[in-house]
């Protein structure tokens, strides 16, 4: 993982934490959650507060995702909301962090110029034995503490100036008026500066889980669908009456699905010769190839007359696994006909002429099972599925690792909301 931390490919964009009432207050919330303070002086945190190097100093990645549900967060600043989750088991944790910090902005601006909010987002189980355990989980609650008890004393004088204002005979309590001076100066004046968040319940919406191998969740008007390996508890059993089950090696019934719910964009010459999506997936294809043949090959340095040659050389290789001639062939179909007859294509290869629909609001989690059903397209996996490409990435050869990091570095990082435009379609809001 060194070259992926040195390219910042891994833990990139996180927050530095290393002033001392900062440090402070995020070891009150590891003590409100029952874990021993960190004893560092510097650390890094994403959105949600997690930290690599207080994960590895704990010796538990899941510091803040017990069981892998009810997942914690620790907020020491508004600036979180810019930061990506890196270490979470549901795809939708970020989303769910998003709204948490539009729907209550003022709230959290206003605490933390004293103080760290920190909680968990609760969810209706507490542990995940099977499906139906996950498919339980409608809505979650953000249940908020803060640090230094900021919430708690801004709803102490809360109280206070309740009763001043209600009993006539409250301003002759010199205790209690002198006691509302006091968490003044600490709340500051609670009528001007919001201290409780507005918002705590936000609706769970399609997901995936990194539960049994991986699951994935889509929501729809009157039915769920879930897909995943078929072996994992519950596939089928839980809830079946309005549960449609569809195992991940079924490409044919993947496709279908998605294709019928308008989740995916078909192959039309509009955008596929604009997008360069095929001719990327085909440099993947030889390059991918040609690693799990000759994994000592130097492909960071390898040019088109090198990868040409290569490819006359093992012609038998490169026609035997079809994958290259297949989309050369799509690439000249599209420029002759605009179009693609997919039901002429085999389940298999359908997904490498597909993206999700850019408009569609499940268009991440699509992207992430298309980038899992082309495993090849190492660039897809790592835009849309980290931990399936980090999985991926320890079983690299050190050539190989060399070339995917040099890819990514000199690819998708130059410019990512250009390059997520121009492969997939997706555009930053």
């Amino acid at each position: 993982m060194k070259r992926l931390l040195e390219a910042e490919l891994i833990y990139g964009r996180l927050l530095e934490i290393s002033e001392p009432h900062l440090i402070a207050r995020y070891n009150k919330a590891l003590e409100g959650f029952g874990l021993r303070p960190t004893a560092l002086t510097r650390f890094s945190i994403d959105m949600t507060g997690f930290s690599p190097e207080i994960a590895e100093e704990l010796g538990d990645r899941d510091y803040l995702d017990p069981n892998r549900v009810n997942r914690r967060f620790i907020i020491m600043t508004p600036d979180q909301a810019e930061l990506p989750v890196v270490h979470t088991s549901f795809s939708n944790t970020a989303a769910l962090m998003h709204e948490f910090f539009n729907a209550n902005s003022r709230a959290i601006n206003a605490v933390t110029i004293k103080d760290a909010l920190y909680g968990e987002i609760e969810d209706s189980v507490s542990i995940v034995d099977d499906i139906d355990d996950l498919l339980s989980i409608n809505e979650v609650r953000f249940r908020v503490l803060s640090a230094e008890d900021m919430l708690g004393k801004a709803a102490e004088l809360r109280g206070l100036v309740d009763r001043l204002k209600k009993v006539p005979t409250a301003w002759t309590d010199d205790e209690m008026l002198n006691r509302m001076v006091e968490l003044a100066k600490l709340t500051g004046d609670i009528r001007q500066n919001a201290l409780v968040p507005d918002q705590l319940v936000f609706r769970h919406e399609a997901f995936w889980a990194n539960h049994f191998g991986g699951v994935y969740v889509f929501l729809d008007d009157k039915t769920t669908t879930v897909i995943c390996d078929p072996s994992v508890p519950g596939f089928r059993r839980s809830r079946p009456w309005q549960v449609s089950y569809i195992a991940i090696n079924d490409h044919a019934r993947i496709y279908d699905f998605l294709a019928s719910t308008k989740r995916l964009q078909l192959p039309q010459a509009s955008w596929v010769e604009d997008s360069g999506l095929y001719q990327h997936r085909a440099d993947m294809v030889v390059r991918g190839l040609i690693h799990e043949t000759e994994p000592a090959a130097d492909l960071a340095n390898a040019d088109r007359i090198w990868l040409q040659t290569w490819m006359h050389r093992n012609a038998a290789a490169v026609a035997k696994d079809g994958a290259y001639p297949f989309l050369q062939e799509m690439i000249r179909t599209v420029a002759a006909t605009g179009t693609i007859k997919m039901q002429d294509v085999a389940p298999a290869n359908r997904f490498m002429l597909v993206r999700a629909a850019p408009a569609h609001p499940d268009q991440w989690l699509v992207n992430r099972l298309i980038s899992q059903l082309v495993p090849r397209d190492f660039v897809s996996r790592f835009v849309f599925d980290k931990q399936g490409f980090y999985d991926a990435y320890e079983r690299y050869s050190e050539s190989f690792k060399e070339y995917v990091v040099a890819t990514l570095t000199g690819t998708y990082l130059k410019d990512k909301a250009a390059f997520r435009h121009k492969l997939y379609g997706l555009r930053e809001e």
